[in-house]
This record gives C-alpha cells, sequence and structure tokens, in this order.
C-alpha cells in the first residue's frame, strides 16, 4: 500500500541548495514590502503607499522617472508606476526614501525577531555570510542595474541590517537575471506573472491588482 501511494505521488524531489538558501532568506528582504513600518515611514515623508513601494525600490537610482522604473520592475503596468514617479520627487528626495526604507526594516526585524536574536552571534555569523556572498556578486554586476545601483549604497553598521542589506542585493540581483532570462525568451512582463500564475504557485488576484492590470488586459495577454 505504501509503495503504491509513492507511485502515485512520483518520485522525490531534493530541494537544490540554491533553493533552499533563497527560500529560508527571501523573508529577511521581502518583509519590506509588507510590515506596517515601510509604509508609515513613507507617510511621514508626504508619500502614499503605493507610490512608497516605486520610490523606496527606485531610489538607489535617483530622482527616476517611470521609463526606468516600468522597465527594470518589468512586470507592472507602466500607467501605474506613471501615478507614483516621479511624483513622488515633489514631495521628497531618494536619500529621505533610502533612508525611511532602512529605519523601516530595523523597526521591523527588532519587532519580528526580538533584541536578543538581532544581538546574537548567529545573527552577526549570517550577516558576514550573507555580506560575502553579496559582494562576491559584484563581479557580474553587467546587465543587472537593480543590483548595480543597490550595490553603490553603503552598508550598514549593524548585523541585522547588514543581512537585510545583503539579502536585498541578492535579491536585485536575482531579479535582473530573471529580466534578462524573460527578455531574451520574448515573454512580456504581463505574460510572465500569468505564466507565474499558470504554475500554481501564485494568486492570480493578487497579481493582478498589485501589478495593476487590468481585466481585459490579462486576459488579452492570456
Amino acid at each position: 500500500m505504501g509503495r503504491t501511494q509513492h507511485a502515485e505521488r512520483g518520485p522525490a524531489v531534493t530541494e537544490a541548495p540554491q533553493r533552499r538558501a533563497w527560500r529560508v532568506t527571501e523573508p529577511l528582504h521581502a518583509m519590506i514590502y509588507f510590515a506596517p513600518e515601510a509604509p508609515e515611514r513613507y507617510a511621514r515623508l508626504g508619500v502614499a503607499p503605493g507610490a512608497g513601494y516605486f520610490a523606496s525600490r527606485a531610489a538607489a537610482f535617483g530622482p527616476v522617472g517611470p521609463g526606468v522604473v516600468t522597465a527594470t520592475f518589468y512586470n507592472f503596468n507602466p500607467a501605474v508606476v506613471a501615478q507614483a514617479l516621479p511624483a513622488a520627487w515633489a514631495r521628497t528626495t531618494p536619500a529621505a526614501m533610502i533612508e525611511a526604507r532602512l529605519e523601516a526594516a530595523d523597526a521591523a526585524l527588532a519587532r519580528g525577531l526580538g533584541a536578543e536574536v538581532l544581538a546574537s552571534p548567529e545573527m552577526a555569523e549570517a550577516a558576514g555570510l550573507a555580506r560575502r556572498a553579496a559582494e562576491a556578486a559584484a563581479a557580474w554586476p553587467h546587465g543587472r542595474p537593480l543590483y548595480a545601483a543597490h550595490a553603490e549604497l553603503p552598508w550598514p553598521d549593524r548585523p541585522h541590517l547588514v543581512l537585510w542589506h545583503a539579502q536585498t542585493l541578492l535579491r536585485e540581483f536575482r531579479g535582473d537575471g530573471h529580466v534578462a532570462a524573460l527578455a531574451a525568451a520574448g515573454v512580456s512582463g504581463l505574460e510572465s506573472i500569468i505564466l507565474q500564475v499558470a504554475s500554481g504557485e501564485a494568486d492570480g488576484r493578487f497579481l493582478r491588482a498589485t501589478r495593476g492590470w487590468r481585466r481585459e488586459a490579462w486576459a488579452a495577454a492570456a
């Protein structure tokens, strides 16, 4: 009976070390897009949450307009990006957004992990390893604009923020690679998230809403 059940499930899949490293470390960066500390700090600068996402992530480029962000973020409706930028730069500066984002990461990690974890030797070790990986990636900046822009930012001095910044660099490095692969395959930004939904690994309503695509455009691309 056990063998029959195993056969129905198919062969076991062993997770690759690279995939496991991504899975366990990705939340350390990605939480910045969901933690309430981020929009709270953007609001202090007069930037609404939606615009805050684009302005904070693109701030490493300087006060760019919607074209650069649409090109590098890849899967967002250009009209949604244009609503956020360059209007955000009339209210604040890229440097202020970078600082606000780091402050939000500091507060969110402190709230989520606690002071003991932040001060632990394990945190220091993780920060050192992640920084080594992020700095090693600097040997391949070509065609990776978001990574390269963030790699020019100064490193924080506290271990948990070093870890967060390192994961930011690694995430943008990987994302730039995704964009290059999709563009080489002739897959548009909208088509890429439709395919992601079709894989069963993402929710269509969430992606359509957060990326700003209307049902008609989504249906036509599908």
